[in-house]
């Protein structure tokens, strides 16, 4: 590899969403350098999206307890990866435990926000100004440019967009016993953060019902803590859904995740992931942002009332009404539903 060519070792985040944004940050170093060798170090379950990203050479896998400092492990790791010959390091968690492998690793350039006082495991230290970049995906995106570089406004944000393959859909089509012989509304009922982003049953099934009675089929996808919610959407529809939810690996979701003709889904990593295979998406926001961590594609619409009392970015409603999501209604959303 040429002295003048960067080899970046990108640190990703933990949570699927934001892993998949992490993809505008991949895109934009490659559309700027396109010689440019881009490693990521993030959790081994991030290769069912990492996987996807061509823009990325390898997955480090990062192996350590969650909520851990793991320090001896994280040495380990470091040391192993002196010999890749990286140039740059971008920390894109802010957290002091994400810092230690780059600095171990004797990566030359390391660049994050300051976050939980990395001075000395940084030496590339940005100040981060929420006002001045206020989305996650500007955020990261800004960690790949110079310290004096301008905002780079959303519109000219690369949106990620995850590679599918035809034979692997066709093999987990087969594999549940599912056809797409009529339209296909995917659900997405859960939420790893919380309550406060997860919109009713009640109303995911009255969703389902009128979609049903247009002559499509509804599959409920989720993780094995989504099981409850989606069998409860299903039976209160004569179990006319199709229950996907902890059945599949993350890699079969995103795969009939890409045949949805619609995805209505609450503000989670299921939603990022709809986005970015550029499925027509309908987004509950309750409790949370979309102009935080909105979906980055252009044929999505956001459901949200917009109340007083939200965004409040608590996992349970303060005020134990849940109003923004409750007073959602089905109605409303299938309106919406029009316009993607």
């Amino acid at each position: 590899m040429s002295d003048s060519i960067k080899k970046y070792l990108i640190i990703g985040p933990s949570w699927v969403g934001d892993m998949v944004m992490a993809q505008s940050l991949f895109i934009d170093i490659k559309q700027r350098e396109p010689h440019a060798h881009i490693d990521v170090l993030a959790p081994a379950w991030t290769a069912a999206i990492v996987d996807r990203m061509p823009q990325v050479s390898e997955l480090v896998a990062a192996n350590f307890n969650h909520g851990k400092l793991s320090l001896a492990e994280r040495f380990c790791l470091g040391k192993a990866l002196r010999s890749k010959g990286y140039t740059h390091a971008i920390l894109l968690p802010n957290s002091l435990k994400s810092a230690i492998v780059p600095a171990v690793a004797r990566i030359p350039v390391r660049t994050g926000w300051l976050g939980e006082q990395r001075w000395g495991l940084l030496n590339d230290i940005r100040r981060l100004d929420k006002q001045r970049w206020p989305m996650t995906v500007q955020r990261f995106i800004a960690l790949g440019l110079a310290k004096d570089d301008p905002v780079r406004p959303i519109s000219e944000v690369p949106a990620p967009l995850l590679e599918v393959d035809a034979e692997s859909v066709a093999q987990v089509l087969k594999a549940n016993a599912l056809h797409r012989d009529k339209r296909i509304l995917v659900l997405c009922p859960g939420a790893e953060f919380g309550p406060s982003k997860q919109w009713p049953a009640e109303h995911y099934a009255s969703l389902a019902r009128h979609y049903l009675g247009e002559g499509w089929q509804v599959w409920l996808m989720g993780s094995d803590k989504d099981l409850p919610t989606c069998q409860q959407i299903s039976l209160a529809n004569e179990n006319q859904c199709e229950v996907l939810a902890g059945k599949t690996t993350l890699p079969q979701a995103v795969d009939l995740m890409s045949l949805a003709s619609l995805v209505v889904s609450n503000d989670s990593g299921l939603m990022h992931i709809a986005a970015a295979l550029q499925r027509p998406l309908v987004a509950i926001y309750g409790s949370t942002d979309p102009g935080h961590t909105p979906p980055l594609s252009a044929n999505h619409v956001v459901a949200r009332l917009g109340l007083d009392c939200s965004p409040c970015f608590k996992r349970e409603c303060p005020l134990q009404h849940l109003n923004c999501l409750v007073q959602l209604s089905p109605e409303h959303v299938i309106k919406l539903s029009a316009a993607v």
